[in-house]
Order: structure tokens, then sequence, then C-alpha cells
């Protein structure tokens, strides 16, 4: 018993650790709003090293529609502009040879419809990955029937794992409603 206990926590905590990653993933997918969490994924070469944006630059909101970037080097503005530009994140640098401005623009309504959808792309990844986990965490449960562990128990321990389940299913869902409404309100 001790044991499906202990499943059920490790699921429990890997689990919280989806959610989590869903949220840093959803930080990425602009509603509208400047956000230096948008850049989160840019790596610019440093050195020879490709290195995260925010470890070669200050970057900062301003507004409500553009950031600021201010390479710690200067000589590395145009490298962290190229990046911006490779990136793919949709906007366009401007650089006045000391700092880059990016200027967002307000989302149109295809472009909101993109995003939403871009958003439940992500939404059903946690999902999968939440029903993974419980997978794995029945998978290991079962396997104490041959430690002598009762079929009872293993049942109670599947089913306490299916409603920790759907728990978190349901806070996903949650999160897609909040971001949904984010992107969509004007």
């Amino acid at each position: 018993m001790e044991e499906i206990e202990l499943f059920l926590e490790d699921a429990k905590d890997t689990m919280e650790k989806a959610l989590k990653h869903l949220s840093i993933e959803l930080t990425k997918i602009r509603a509208g709003k400047a956000s230096p969490t948008m850049l989160d994924g840019i790596q610019v070469e440093y050195y020879g090293v490709m290195s995260p944006i925010g470890n070669v630059a200050s970057i900062t909101t301003p507004d409500a529609r553009s950031i600021v970037i201010k390479p710690f080097e200067k000589k590395m503005i145009g490298e962290v502009e190229k990046a911006i530009r490779n990136s793919n994140i949709g906007l366009a640098p401007s650089n006045d040879g000391e700092l880059i401005r990016l200027s967002i623009p307000p989302l149109t309504e295809e472009r909101r419809r993109d995003l939403v959808k871009k958003v439940k792309q992500e939404i059903e990844v946690a999902k999968v990955n939440v029903r993974n986990i419980r997978k794995d965490t029945n998978d290991s449960i079962r396997k104490l029937t041959k430690e002598g562990v009762s079929e009872d128990a293993v049942k109670q321990g599947e089913e306490r794992v299916q409603k920790l389940t759907d728990a978190f299913i349901a806070r996903v869902d949650d999160v897609f409603v909040a971001k949904e409404k984010d992107i969509l309100s004007v």
C-alpha cells in the first residue's frame, strides 16, 4: 500500500510539472500585449556559442505595445537583430545603433484564430502528457501484484490515479478557457 502512495505522489508531482510546462509554453504565445517572455525561445550566437537572448541583452516593455532590447555589448546588436528576424515570431526589429525596438501590432481576427489554434495544440500536448503519466503510474501499480499487493489495493490505486488525471485534465481545460478569452478579447 505504501508503494501505491509513493506512485500517486510521484504522478501528482509529474502532472504539476506538465502543467507548469504548459504555462511556460503559453506565455510564448502572445495575446496582443508586449511581454519579455515572447523572446524566451530565441538563441543568439555569442562568441561562437548559442545563448538565450536574455543572457546577452536586457529586455524591457516600456508599454503594452513595444519591447526594447539593449544588448550588453554594443557589437552584439547585429547578432541580436538577426536572431529576432530568424526566430519567426512575426515581429520586425528596428535598430537605432543602441537599442532594438519591437512594435507589437494589434491582432487581427484571423491572427487571433491562429493563436487559439496554437494554444489548442499546446493544450493537447499537455493532455497527452498527463495521460502518459497516468499510463506509466498504472503500469507501475499493476507490477505490484507480482510483489504480493492485493488486486483490490491495485484497483483502488488505479481509481485514484484516474481521479488525479481527471482533476489535472480539468485544470488544463481551465487554462485553455482563460488563454482563449485573453486572446479573443480586443
